[in-house]
């Protein structure tokens, strides 16, 4: 990106530049995250707790609480995705510590994802190394040469009410309890699962022992199927946007995948506050180490880095239908528009 400076020249800095610039904004705070953790952490319990006493009034009081209860559960999942980054407290074990805790209440065990995202960061916008920690995207060639049950298969998958809905609700309530993709990569996934497991599986009998089973039945599914399909659209919108970036092996660059494939998806700041800051992704795929609650810190300092990969609420909506990546076109497109997409005849 070309970047002017005050005396009027104009300097062209890279993705890779911008790392130097962004590293003093690593330093992590103690008392902030203290205070991040103990204030999501209140709040959330306070939501619980209103909408436990909402049953008395009507259910619908209970589903509309859901929603800012929600909204402190992805919060929550953000403080521990920091601390997978090491970028909450100075002290990697601190921040393994705090992460797995907080994977209890967000049931996701904190080794097991820490592990997948990691490769999602080191992969992004390579198109060799789809497939973990990602959104499954098909290149339009690898879509029409599939058989017709695949390309079924695969629409199935991007199908709003499954990618949104049904699939973010199996993922954190079923898949993440028994990391079965995980058979070769030792014995740390499965500890951290199955410990997950047993330290959840106590305290959700201690809370039905408090307040019955059908009560925290109507209380906390509600709360985690929310915050999950939340979770999942945010990291949709992130990566699957009109201005993307995607590349094959030999042309992929690290900084520039993180920095241009990464969108900053500008929400409005009561929405930014429960989402963490994560809508600066552009700057948190360039330097991870950046503790959320700094991110915007950079914007205000950076402001010409506001306008990277932009997308606001609205337009945000418009990605639903970006299903497929067009190489010819470097854009991704919907399953519309690739029927225009001619492939070439092979010789």
């Amino acid at each position: 990106m070309t970047m002017t400076h005050a005396g009027g020249a104009a300097k062209t800095i890279s993705a890779k530049d911008w790392i130097s610039i962004l590293t003093p904004y690593r330093e992590q705070s103690r008392v902030r995250s203290l205070s991040e953790i103990a204030l999501t952490g209140i709040l959330f319990m306070a939501g619980w707790l209103m909408m436990l006493a909402s049953l008395q009034v009507g259910y619908w009081l209970t589903l509309i609480l859901a929603v800012p209860t929600a909204g402190l559960l992805i919060r929550m999942f953000l403080i521990q995705h920091d601390c997978g980054h090491g970028s909450f407290f100075r002290r990697k074990k601190t921040n393994d510590w705090v992460g797995r805790a907080l994977g209890v209440f967000t049931m996701t065990p904190y080794d097991l994802w820490r592990r997948s995202h990691a490769t999602h960061h080191a992969s992004s916008g390579n198109l060799e190394r789809r497939g973990i920690g990602d959104v499954k995207t098909l290149t339009v060639r690898e879509y029409k040469e599939r058989p017709l049950w695949k390309r079924l298969q695969y629409r199935l998958y991007r199908n709003p009410f499954i990618l949104f809905g049904i699939g973010p609700a199996y993922q954190f309530i079923i898949e993440h309890r028994l990391p079965v993709g995980y058979m070769r990569a030792g014995w740390t996934p499965w500890v951290s699962a199955m410990a997950t497991n047993a330290v959840f599986a106590l305290i959700v009998g201690l809370v039905i022992w408090a307040v019955g089973v059908v009560p925290f039945l109507m209380i906390h599914i509600p709360v985690v199927v929310m915050a999950a399909s939340i979770g999942v659209w945010l990291f949709y919108v992130q990566h699957q946007f009109d201005e993307t970036h995607w590349e094959r092996e030999e042309d992929w660059d690290v900084h520039e995948a993180a920095f241009h494939g990464s969108s900053h998806y500008d929400l409005p700041h009561v929405l930014r506050w429960f989402t963490a800051n994560i809508g600066a992704h552009h700057i948190h795929h360039l330097c991870a180490r950046i503790p959320y609650y700094r991110l915007y810190e950079v914007i205000g300092d950076h402001p010409e880095l506001g306008s990277i990969g932009r997308l606001t609420l609205w337009e945000s909506f418009r990605c639903v239908k970006l299903a497929l990546w067009d190489e010819d076109s470097r854009s991704l497109i919907s399953f519309a528009d690739a029927r225009n997409v001619a492939l070439p005849t092979p010789a």
